[in-house]
């Protein structure tokens, strides 16, 4: 039966084939294989050529009337040889035999015609083609024949062998091809079956999967996912047992863990860091059909500390090198950056007991006990160095004395361009205990604010300075900085006036240190440290070969914060561009470019994308003019208080005028002489100072209303 079918499967022949996935088309031959059990075909599908092997079986059942033709009657000319087909064609050419055939010779043979006379010849003899006598046909396997009966009358004669009637053959025959027709049936059962037990096992697995994770969760969806890549990692977190690295200009990564706020509202960690210096956010996604995916975002960073990593962890690769190289004579500036509320004053002012803070378990301290530990080694204690401490913040540009009931400091240029600090004290401090008491006492006092993060965040640099001098000369200096929480410009906008000037001078001094530590990492010969007092202050930490810096991102891992953590790593990554992929700093120019090809791309997912992109062009021209007014007005401001200053100068010149008037015999010609004079000059002080309050107004209002063009498109289209 195979060879039968296999005989009809010739090269180019059209047949029906069924894919893994269930679904039937058709396919051409292309070739059959030698051991007859499986043929090669090829189909297209979306212009695109595809072949597959298939076996003999699964053609039989996919093309059962490849079967069906198989099991046919052959006619009567497709049994004959060719000599038969041309004799029956040619009567002429026709001979009869009247010789009778030996009864011998009749035994075992089988001869089959298709059609015989009702009636025989009177004479007892039949005619029969020599051809027809020779046909050897194959014999069908559905249809019954009788037995050749031999008639004895006068001579041997031969007489053909008569098949049963149509009728039962036609029956014989539907009956075969029924049961092929039922096995066939079976088969695509069997194979309907299947592909419902697989639907329903992968269904089952779905669901398994989603009974795994908690549906009632926000943005489960999103968790799920993160979940299933995180499986696909091989975490190696950093432990007090490996070895440090030297770095002029080291940047760390840390990641806090979820607090209570946001384990409240059961968001999800987007934040994966899978090695020691690999940082993984797990962007969440829509397209343009609102299929959610994930777009899994690595930064590369010289060390990166997970959730579980201690103060005491982060201290020892990012600020402990830095302690040694203070007392060989190092200018070193480390900083703690990030979003509010992010664990800036956690790790370097010490853990929250409830309100209270301990601050035996920061940064500040870990470092001021290494530098009595140093100090009372041999190599160091014959230097004679003495150990000074102040502790000030810069708040809206100004300075003032965290440990002097918070006086308000000047911040001037000396004759040889050495930035000072005026009216700053220096505390000596003799062991880590005094530093500590310092550190308490500062940091009470420290100017605070409520933002959309947290209802009491650090609205101003804190900068702990532990100096070492030597015989009255500066030895060494180490500056601990606790920056303000970084905001979007958009996020304060809708806040009053305060609350707006607070966010751009802290974005303003953040952009200015950012610019300075890359001046340094550069080997740039012009540093913008005049930017901001933050780095006008710190002017002889960026300059110089023997400073050093390191600094401390700090990463909020839930999904409402996702853009703010995106924004603080690209702010870490600016300071010191290393590629994901290497340990060299990447090409700025190259990276560039991949960022806008990637912005291109994304926007062009969608027509909508264009506007979304108009829109933003038309946000960042008022954030532009929201910026330079607040500018504006931070140096007007300074330029009013230095007339104000002026005004006030002139008072105790028009007191003595007035003493004057008392006096019994007092001179009025002198009287009028001196009015006069003091006139003229306090009038082009006031002049100048009415002029500088005017300018001021002018600057207020512009600012006010760029904040009010923010707000307006930042609120949804209705």
């Amino acid at each position: 039966m195979e060879q039968l079918v296999v005989s009809r499967l010739v090269y180019g022949l059209n047949i029906k084939i069924m894919r893994s996935n269930g679904v039937v088309h058709s396919a051409s031959i292309t070739s059959i294989n030698q051991d007859r059990s499986s043929v090669h075909v090829e189909w297209k599908e979306a212009d695109t050529g595809k072949a597959k092997e298939v076996s003999f079986i699964d053609v039989a059942t996919m093309n059962p009337e490849l079967l069906e033709a198989s099991y046919d009657p052959p006619s009567v000319k497709e049994n004959m040889p060719p000599q038969g087909i041309m004799a029956s064609q040619n009567q002429k050419r026709k001979t009869l035999s009247r010789i009778p055939a030996p009864k011998e010779a009749l035994r075992g043979r089988s001869t089959r015609m298709t059609a015989i006379p009702e009636t025989l010849p009177a004479d007892n003899e039949m005619e029969v083609e020599m051809s027809q006598i020779a046909v050897q046909p194959i014999p069908n396997p559905g249809v019954r024949t009788r037995s050749t009966k031999l008639s004895s009358i006068g001579e041997h004669r031969l007489l053909p062998r008569v098949t049963e009637s149509a009728d039962d053959s036609t029956s014989n025959t539907k009956n075969g091809q029924a049961r092929r027709k039922s096995n066939i049936v079976k088969e695509m059962e069997k194979m309907k079956s299947k592909r419902e037990e697989k639907r329903a096992q992968n269904t089952q697995l779905r669901t398994k999967r989603v009974q795994d994770y908690d549906t009632s969760v926000p943005n489960w969806e999103f968790g799920k996912m993160i979940k299933e890549f995180r499986a696909t990692l091989d975490c190696q977190r950093l432990s007090m047992t490996d070895l440090g690295e030297e770095h002029r200009i080291c940047v760390c990564i840390r990641k806090r863990p979820l607090n209570k706020q946001e384990l409240g509202k059961k968001e999800i960690d987007i934040i994966s860091i899978p090695s020691k210096s690999v940082v993984l956010v797990h962007e969440p996604k829509l397209k343009v059909d609102l299929t959610k995916y994930l777009e899994n975002q690595a930064f590369r960073f010289d060390y990166s500390f997970d959730e579980s990593a201690s103060n005491d962890i982060v201290y020892r690769f990012s600020a402990r090198p830095l302690v040694q190289s203070v007392f060989e004579g190092a200018k070193a500036t480390c900083f703690a950056y990030g979003q509010t509320g992010s664990g800036k004053t956690h790790t370097m002012g010490g853990d929250f007991l409830g309100k209270s803070q301990n601050v035996t378990k920061g940064i500040y301290a870990f470092a001021s006990r290494d530098v009595f530990l140093l100090l009372s080694q041999p190599r160091y204690k014959d230097l004679d160095l003495q150990v000074f401490a102040t502790f000030f913040e810069i708040y809206n540009g100004k300075v003032f004395d965290l440990l002097n009931k918070k006086a308000k400091l000047r911040v001037l240029e000396d004759a040889k361009q050495q930035v000072q600090v005026v009216g700053l004290v220096e505390n000596e401090v003799t062991c880590e205990e005094d530093v500590f008491k310092m550190i308490e006492i500062g940091s009470a006092c420290r100017t605070s604010g409520q933002t959309f993060a947290n209802s009491s965040s650090s609205r101003s640099h804190a900068c702990l300075q532990i100096i070492l001098r030597r015989k009255g000369k500066l030895h060494g200096k180490f500056s601990l900085v606790d920056l303000a929480g970084n905001e979007r410009g958009a996020d304060t906008a809708s806040a009053d006036r305060i609350t707006r000037m607070e966010g751009a001078e802290i974005n303003r001094s953040l952009l200015a240190l950012k610019e300075c530590i890359r001046a340094l990492g550069q080997n740039k010969a012009h540093t913008p440290f005049r930017e901001s007092k933050l780095t006008q202050i710190l002017r002889d930490s960026f300059i110089g070969e023997n400073s050093r810096t390191c600094m401390i991102a700090m990463l909020s891992p839930g999904f409402n914060s996702c853009e703010y953590t995106l924004n603080t790593l690209r702010y870490a990554d600016r300071v010191k561009e290393l590629s994901p992929h290497s340990t060299e700093p990447a090409d700025n120019q190259q990276m560039e470019m991949e960022n806008e090809d990637e912005s291109q791309s994304s926007l062009g997912e969608s027509e909508c994308q264009d506007n979304l992109s108009l829109k933003d062009e038309e946000l960042s021209s008022h954030m532009n003019s929201f910026q330079a007014a607040m500018s504006r007005i931070g140096e007007l401001e300074e330029k009013t208080v230095e007339e104000l200053r002026d005004v006030v100068q002139k008072g105790p010149e028009w007191s003595n005028l007035l003493q004057m008037t008392e006096q019994p015999d007092y001179d009025m010609e002198s009287f009028v002489t001196r009015a006069e004079h003091l006139l003229q000059e306090s009038s082009k002080v006031l002049i100048a100072f009415s002029e500088s309050v005017s300018s001021l107004r002018e600057a207020m209002q512009t600012e006010e209303q760029a904040s009010k063009q923010i707000c307006k498109k930042m609120k949804p289209n209705k």
